[in-house]
C-alpha cells in the first residue's frame, strides 16, 4: 500500500538525460550561502564529528531535521544547502551532520566512516535530544539523508535502537543493495564517477599517512578503480568487517527495512544511474505499513532538477510536503 504508485517530478526539457541530472547541480546550482554554526560533538571512542547547525529563527523552532550527506560530501554540498534552505523557510531548524574526516578538518583515527555507521548517527541523535532537553524544549526529530547518508539513515531506523524523538524521515537517491550498487558503478560512464570517489578517499589515506602515521600504500590505492578493491584493503579491515563482500551485506539497508516503525519516504529514480533493480524494494514496500516508496521515472542521482520561482527543486518540496 505505501508504494506511490504515480510520481509528479517532471524532468526540465533540456535536462532530462540521468548523467545529466547527477551532473549539472554541482557544477550549475546556485544556493544561498547559509549562516552555519558549528558544534563539535567529541565521541567515546577518541573521535569527533562536526555539526552545522541552521536556525528558522531566533527562537528555537518546535521541530528539528538531522541532514546526512552522501560519499565524500559535506554540509556545504549543493543538495544538503538546498534542503536546509527550504526547511529553514518553512520553519524548521536543521542539524547538518558530517562524516567523520568531511567538516574539513581530519578525523583522529585510522577508520573514517561507511555506509552503515549508525552508531555515528545515534551518537547525534542523543546529542540534539540532549540540547533539547537542557532548553527545557524537546522537538521532534526528522531525519533526510542522501545517497551513502540515505542508506545510514534506513539501517538505523531498521535497527530500531536508540530513535527516541524520531517521528518521520526521507532519503534519497538510496544504493539500498551495496554490492550491486558498487558492480554498476564499474560500468560505462559510471567509471568516471568511480574515479573521482576513489581519488578523493586515496587523498584522505594520504592526510592519515602524514597527520597519524598511517603506512597505507598510497601507490596502490591509487591503481584503484572499484569499489571492491577500496572496501576489501580499507573498509573492511578499519571497521570490523571480514571482506568487502560481508561489509556490503551486513550494512546494506535492504535488509533493514522490515524494522522501520516511523513514516519514511524513499525517493529513488527510476534512472538513477548508481541503482541497480536491488535498490528498489517494492516487495517491502508492498506489504509495509511505514515505509513508502516513491520512484519518479527520471531524476539521476540527487538531481530531480526544477525551476520555479523559489530556487527550489523538486525533491525539496516533495520532502517538505511529506515531513509535514
Amino acid at each position: 500500500m505505501p508504494i506511490i504508485a504515480t510520481s509528479t517530478y517532471r524532468p526540465h526539457t533540456y535536462l532530462g538525460h540521468h548523467h545529466v541530472q547527477t551532473v549539472y547541480p554541482t557544477l550549475f546550482r546556485r544556493v544561498p550561502v547559509l549562516n552555519y554554526q558549528r558544534q563539535r560533538l567529541e565521541l567515546d571512542d577518541g573521535d569527533f564529528l562536526d555539526l552545522d547547525w541552521s536556525a528558522a529563527g531566533a527562537q528555537p523552532s518546535d521541530r528539528v531535521v538531522i541532514m546526512c550527506h552522501g560519499l565524500e560530501s559535506s554540509s556545504n554540498a549543493h543538495y544538503i544547502r538546498g534542503m536546509t534552505y527550504a526547511l529553514n523557510a518553512a520553519g524548521v531548524d536543521v542539524v547538518c551532520m558530517n562524516f567523520r574526516g568531511c567538516s574539513g578538518e581530519p578525523n583522529r583515527l585510522l577508520r573514517s566512516y561507511h555506509s552503515g555507521v549508525t552508531e555515528d548517527l545515534r551518537s547525534v541523535l542523543a546529542a540534539v535530544r540532549h540540547a533539547d532537553l537542557a532548553a527545557g524544549k524537546p522537538r521532534a526529530i526528522s531525519l533526510i539523508g542522501f545517497s551513502l547518508g540515505g542508506n545510514v539513515i534506513l539501517k538505523c531506523l531498521g535497527e530500531g535502537e536508540g530513535l527516541a524523538g524520531v517521528m518521520n524521515a526521507v532519503v534519497l537517491s538510496v544504493p539500498c543493495d551495496l554490492a550491486s550498487s558498487a558492480t554498476r558503478l564499474m560500468q560505462g560512464f559510471n567509471q568516471v564517477y568511480m574515479r573521482r570517489f576513489i581519488k578523493f578517499l586515496v587523498a584522505k589515506l594520504a592526510i592519515k599517512n602524514q597527520v597519524l602515521g598511517a603506512q597505507f600504500d598510497l601507490d596502490a590505492f591509487r591503481r584503484m578503480r572499484t569499489f571492491a578493491e577500496f572496501d576489501a584493503a580499507y573498509t573492511a579491515p578499519q571497521h570490523g568487517y571480514a571482506s568487502a563482500a560481508k561489509y556490503w551485506q551486513q550494512c546494506s539497508s535492504r535488509y533493514y527495512l522490515s524494522g522501520i516503525r516511523v513514516p519514511t519516504l524513499l525517493l529513488n529514480a527510476g534512472d538513477d544511474p548508481f541503482l541497480t533493480p536491488a535498490c528498489y524494494p517494492w516487495e517491502q514496500a508492498r506489504d509495509h505499513a511505514y515505509l513508502h516508496l516513491e520512484v519518479p521515472r527520471h531524476g539521476g542521482h540527487v538531481g530531480f532538477i526544477a525551476r520555479n520561482n523559489r530556487g527550489r527543486y523538486w525533491h525539496e518540496e516533495r520532502a517538505l510536503a511529506f515531513l509535514a
